[in-house]
């Protein structure tokens, strides 16, 4: 899975993030209280275990933050900005990352096949996703790397088409975001609370 174009996925600018969660917790992490913000470890995260960002849209994370998180309904919905350097990136957005989780996928098929299981799979209507095949692609290409001793991935970046079509014909999707998973906490630089506008 390793590949000669890997002097690019190093991200070389920082990114600001949007993360929706309780206010408690915005305050906590603003003030310091704790460091982080906790990484999702759940069987359906898209793009692995992680710290989940919005790249660039805090209005998308507030909405997730009031009337999107499936596990558990927020009570006080809030969100937190973060300034993140992606380090070494898994970008779904390039061939390379591309390839390589195409890669991942059929070695975590082959395993699955070799221990006589049914390789899991997506669910979900357009508005509620359980990706737990995608999650496992993630984690096994991390796995992988570790095993022969690659580099680690700092972060994962890819976009995510959501929602009906923004027209009728459209190719856009009213909910389109990029959204982040750093895996790293190190690559978050700083948090700040955003400003709105009134």
């Amino acid at each position: 899975m390793a590949n000669d174009w890997a002097l690019y996925q190093r991200h070389t600018a920082f990114v600001l993030g949007f993360h929706g969660t309780e206010e408690s917790i915005v305050q906590q992490v603003i003030t310091r209280q704790i460091a982080h913000l906790d990484h999702s470890r759940g069987m359906y995260e898209w793009l692995g275990h992680g710290i989940y960002f919005w790249e660039n849209d805090p209005q998308r994370a507030l909405e997730w933050a009031q009337d999107g998180n499936a596990k558990k309904k927020i009570k006080d919905p809030s969100l937190v900005g973060a300034v993140i350097d992606l380090g070494l990136c898994l970008d779904l957005t390039t061939r390379t990352g591309l390839d390589e989780i195409t890669q991942a996928y059929a070695t975590l098929v082959e395993s699955y096949a070799a221990s006589g299981q049914t390789t899991p799979s997506n669910t979900g209507g357009k508005d509620r996703f359980k990706r737990e095949l995608d999650c496992q692609v993630i984690q096994a290409l991390h796995l992988y790397r570790k095993e022969k001793g690659l580099a680690s991935y700092d972060s994962v970046r890819a976009p995510f088409p959501e929602d009906e079509p923004l027209y009728e014909g459209a190719g856009f999707r009213k909910r389109n975001h990029i959204q982040i998973a750093v895996i790293n906490p190190d690559c978050i630089k700083g948090y700040f609370r955003p400003i709105t506008q009134l």
